[in-house]
């Protein structure tokens, strides 16, 4: 017993994980013995996703190695870890109703939610290739499952089959370049690789091996031109397993490319800023202007998804603290716009059932004032108009590009701002000045509340910036020791 007690002690770091796994394990058994449990199962699923963030705010400050330093447990990690648990909480939150009129009310999916937000949290504290891998196929695994769920959809069904096969084949990629990473160092370890590649310097091995890892990398965050899955599996995918890629998956996937970089290879720094830079600027030229002839709000908001991506990448492209502060702050911003976006993408119902048509927000503002304010208020945001969050999530990641001497770069962001402004801007018109079309039903509650809460943040960011700005400095900070 004492042995056991010691072990737990010597593993506490990995509870939030552990936590979480065995509650998807004692949800998924308690499911099986008993009838009519989805609801109980999901509510259940987003106290399981609370009380893991709780643990993981309780952690000590300092860093904690496990298993031979695969597994490490530190600030950038918890801050991570929390906006991906608190994500894919309202993401769950708001997915009740939606679930129960499409008949999806199924314990199997908040099940499949709490697995793949454990393979999010194990990536994010990954230190070394293998580790990586296997988290990324705990998260893809679950998500793809997740995408495909609604087998009576043959969109559903679409949308899971390609996000396996595209995922399938960035994993091979993945592996291609560890497998050259570890022949040229003779590791795997991030950091046995930093110090290889610190001594050896940029050999032509490595930096083949650090591309295709990229790569592999690439089509987890959906940045152009490994984007091609991601407009379709939003389209097809149910609509709270959307809101759950582009904003859980999307920031964990972010996280643990900012840690490869950071940790693996900052050596290497003057060579991936190079492929940074060039994938940035096509995300934000693509996702500026694939958006424009979008009729689906869903596959606008993958469009919109791009877009991020390569202004997160402006930040990341700039190789520096400050730089890994802006896109941690600019990710929890990003995650709150998205889920208070697909909030009222879920309000948009009629009494025939959901609708997904950009034309179809006609007269949102006279059905429902406050949901068409909050929608408006979400896009202005997205475009970066002051003093709204969206606007300082993308001045951190400019100034962070200007103060590496990539000011050209922050001018690239503007424009292709500017531009990408037109179609939030559109869903603004169609809402307000469009002739109205029949009324939508009442907002549900779990949809109102991720909202509220989600609006509320938005919106009164610019009072108080500095918890959120310090918290992601001192994440940022851990990096960089």
């Amino acid at each position: 017993m004492e042995q056991f007690t010691a072990f737990l002690i010597a593993h506490s770091a990995l509870a939030p994980e552990a936590f979480l796994l065995l509650a998807a394990i004692v949800l998924l058994m308690f499911s099986v013995f008993t009838k009519d449990t989805a609801r109980t199962v999901t509510w259940a699923s987003v106290g399981a996703l609370v009380i893991s963030a709780a643990l993981v705010v309780s952690q000590p400050a300092e860093s904690v190695t496990l298993f031979d330093r695969a597994f490490i447990a530190d600030g950038f990690g918890r801050f991570m870890k929390v906006l991906v648990l608190l994500a894919a909480a309202l993401a769950l939150t708001m997915s009740q109703d939606y679930l129960r009129g499409a008949k999806l009310d199924i314990a199997e999916y908040p099940v499949l939610v709490l697995l793949a937000t454990t393979g999010m949290m194990l990536m994010l504290s990954a230190n070394d290739l293998i580790s990586l891998y296997l988290a990324l196929e705990l998260q893809s695994l679950s998500l793809y499952v997740i995408a495909a769920i609604r087998r009576d959809s043959l969109r559903s069904s679409e949308a899971g089959l390609k996000y396996f096969v595209l995922g399938a084949l960035s994993s091979g990629f993945l592996l291609y370049g560890s497998s050259l990473i570890y022949g040229f160092t003779g590791n795997t370890s991030f950091e046995a690789i930093a110090l290889t590649a610190q001594a050896q310097g940029a050999s032509l091995g490595l930096i083949f091996g650090l591309v295709f890892v990229l790569t592999g990398l690439a089509f987890k965050v959906s940045a152009v031109p490994f984007h091609m899955w991601q407009p379709d599996v939003y389209e097809g995918s149910p609509t709270p397993a959307t809101a759950l890629f582009s904003a859980a998956a999307k920031a964990a996937a972010v996280g643990l490319l900012v840690r490869v970089l950071m940790s693996a290879v900052p050596a290497l720094a003057a060579e991936w800023q190079q492929i940074i830079i060039a994938v940035s600027i096509a995300s934000m030229a693509l996702g500026a202007f694939g958006a424009i002839g979008q009729r689906n709000i869903k596959r606008l908001m993958a469009y919109s998804s791009i877009g991020h991506v390569g202004y997160m990448f402006v930040g990341l492209s700039a190789s520096s603290q400050q730089g890994t502060q802006a896109v941690l702050v600019y990710l929890a911003i990003y995650v709150a716009m998205t889920l208070g976006t697909f909030a009222c993408i879920l309000s948009m119902r009629r009494s025939e059932g959901m609708v997904e048509g950009v034309d179809e927000l006609a007269g949102l503002s006279k059905n429902q004032p406050m949901v068409a304010f909050l929608l408006a208020m979400l896009m202005f945001s997205m475009a970066g108009i002051p003093p709204l969050a969206g606007f300082f999530a993308k001045f951190y990641v400019f100034a962070a590009a200007v103060n590496a001497g990539l000011a050209w770069l922050a001018v690239v962001g503007v424009v292709a701002s500017v531009i990408a402004a037109y179609y939030y801007l559109r869903i603004v018109k169609v809402m307000y000045f469009d002739e109205p079309a029949d009324a939508f039903e009442p907002l549900e509650r779990g949809p109102g509340f991720v909202l509220g809460v989600t609006s509320a943040f938005t919106l009164l960011f610019f009072i108080a910036p500095g918890p959120l700005v310090a918290a992601a400095d001192a994440a940022a900070k851990a990096l960089f020791v």
